[in-house]
């Protein structure tokens, strides 16, 4: 997992509401327990104008022209802008790989199903709660400026708009600290792996029959 300390990116505006799993990457795609791959299939029924299934050529695939994600100006886009309870639905952890995997860092909502949220720090992606009325104001104004960019301070736990003015945000101690380090479940594990492997020979000695 990649540590995150501070990005500065363009911002995506998604204008929904409750964007369940299932949304973010349909269900078809989910054959796969890889983490990368699942970034072109983003969004996939609301990106595409056909039906996706894998193993399709997403290149040759008719784009939806009005899907936000489809237009130039959101080209390259870091930060997405959300609505209310983003990420409901199925616990699929595939949601945030294909987040991920097609370069978002960040997500900046006014609340997130529990679930989702969880598992974006588990995957390299900052899930920001920020009220709805500032959100209001970031939609408006990535609507009127093209190219809208925000920069996202972790460590400061900051949201810097293009004016300079600066929005805190809350994070967990625990959470902002995985991130920072570009720790998931498995590389906490393995900080403490010179312990595992006293535990395991100490067990070896102690109870040679489970061996």
């Amino acid at each position: 997992m990649k540590p995150f300390k501070q990005v500065t990116g363009i911002v995506a505006p998604l204008d929904r509401a409750n964007v369940d799993t299932d949304a973010i990457i349909p269900k078809q795609f989910l054959k796969s327990i890889k983490r990368s791959g699942f970034g072109p299939n983003l969004f996939d029924g609301w990106r595409y104008l056909d039906h996706g299934e894998p193993g399709m050529d997403n290149a040759k695939r008719p784009l939806n022209p009005d899907f936000v994600l489809n237009q130039p100006r959101y080209k390259g886009a870091s930060v997405l802008l959300a609505r209310e309870n983003f990420g409901c639905g199925s616990s699929r952890e595939h949601a945030p790989w294909a987040l991920e995997d097609f370069g978002f860092r960040v997500i900046i909502a006014p609340s997130y199903a529990d679930i989702f949220f969880n598992n974006c720090f588990k995957n390299g992606i900052l899930p920001i709660v920020l009220a709805a009325d500032k959100v209001d104001v970031l939609f408006k104004e990535t609507l009127a400026t093209p190219g809208y960019s925000l920069t996202v301070d972790l460590p400061a736990q900051t949201i810097r708009r293009p004016n300079g003015q600066e929005w805190a945000f809350e994070v967990e101690s625990f959470r902002k600290y995985c991130l920072e380090n570009g720790l998931d479940d498995i590389g906490l594990t393995l900080q403490h792996v010179d312990d595992i492997r006293r535990y395991e020979e100490r067990r070896k000695n102690e109870a040679p029959w489970l061996f």
